[in-house]
């Protein structure tokens, strides 16, 4: 199972799983899909919809290993 770091870019997170993307989604990340995100990591992307980097990275992470349980 991949996990996943503030430096992990945003264009990573769908190759690692694509359920991912309600998360982000959810949380206001709605350009997901636009290049600027394929260079932005999760704490740059985080920071800019004003949600803090660690929390994200715990709730993405937990949400992978649910799916790995």
């Amino acid at each position: 199972m991949a996990k996943i770091g503030k430096d992990t870019m945003i264009g990573e997170l769908l190759q690692i799983d694509t359920d991912l993307a309600p998360i982000l989604m959810g949380i206001g990340m709605h350009c997901l899909g636009c290049p600027s995100s394929q260079m932005e990591t999760v704490e740059e992307a985080a920071m800019v919809h004003g949600i803090d980097p660690d929390d994200l990275v715990e709730e993405l992470n937990s949400f992978l290993m649910s799916k790995a349980s």
